[in-house]
């Protein structure tokens, strides 16, 4: 790649500081659509004394999610896709231990719900699972208001 290419993407390029993105208090939502096929949702929220930070980025046909859960890690990916002939749900674990399965749990119900190909990054808690079930219930809430749940 030229300089001069290189120089011009990155003038293309928008970077913004809003100190209310993902690190609100309270339902703060701030949603920004890069292009037709992008769309990045940022939100937190306060469940039972524990702060939840999600973030949301939507492409054409997969969706990736980061929950964090009390801090902004980054946690274990997982990845996971409706498979081939029979379509089942196959998850695995990109990055992080395999022990830990919190995020692969949310990957695979995700699947089920939106239909599409999702990577999920997490850091709750393997000890956790009312945690895991209370991000879970309001990342589900916030991508049927988003419409990108399959109609049953």
């Amino acid at each position: 790649m030229a300089s001069e290419e290189l120089d011009r993407n990155f003038s293309q390029l928008k970077v913004t500081k809003d100190s209310s993105d993902c690190n609100g208090n309270n339902s703060i939502l701030e949603q920004e659509t890069v292009n037709s096929d992008v769309q990045i949702t940022c939100f937190t929220e306060d469940l039972h004394d524990v702060t939840f930070h999600f973030q949301i980025i939507r492409l054409a046909k997969q969706i990736y999610v980061w929950i964090g859960c009390k801090t902004a890690k980054f946690g274990h990916l997982y990845a996971a896709a409706i498979t081939r002939p029979n379509n089942t749900v196959a998850v695995t674990s990109i990055l992080g231990g395999t022990s830990d399965n919190t995020g692969s749990g949310i990957a695979r119900r995700l699947v089920l719900k939106t239909g599409l190909n999702i990577i999920v990054a997490c850091n709750i808690p393997k000890d956790s699972p009312m945690l895991e079930a209370t991000a879970e219930r309001k990342l589900i809430e916030k991508l049927r208001s988003l419409g990108y749940t399959r109609q049953a």
